[in-house]
């Protein structure tokens, strides 16, 4: 029986995919990566960190935006280098654009189309 310490970072260069989907709706919110140290950090917390490639540190979902994701399940793949996060969404938005998904672009033809609101102004929450 695999453990939790099994899901494998190593296959992939350190970072797997991680999908964070609404535990209620089952909506996907967003992806993003995680290396160990969030996989253990979100275990340990029950508060979803991922490894920002960008900013190349771990990183706490909603840390500046106060947007927290809270776990509520995990699941792995049956190659152990996936992630599923089943998270509650705080605030309502998980894409910094503000939208509640960062899946909110819809193809139609040629173009992508945003078809929802945004939650929040991201300017008014990522003042810098």
């Amino acid at each position: 029986m695999a453990t939790i310490n099994d899901v494998n970072f190593e296959k992939t260069g350190g970072l797997i995919p991680a999908i964070a989907q609404d535990f209620k709706t089952g909506e996907v919110l967003m992806l993003a990566f995680m290396n160990r140290l969030s996989w253990e950090k979100t275990l340990k917390t029950g508060k979803v960190h991922y490894w920002s490639r960008s900013r190349q540190k771990l990183w706490l979902k909603g840390e500046t935006s106060g947007h927290v994701q809270i776990l509520k399940d995990a699941y792995v793949d049956c190659d152990l280098d996936t992630i599923l996060l089943k998270v509650e969404q705080l605030g309502g938005a998980a894409c910094h654009t503000g939208q509640k998904s960062c899946f909110h672009h819809r193809v139609s033809g040629n173009e992508l189309v945003i078809e929802t609101s945004p939650v929040f102004d991201p300017k008014e929450v990522y003042k810098k």
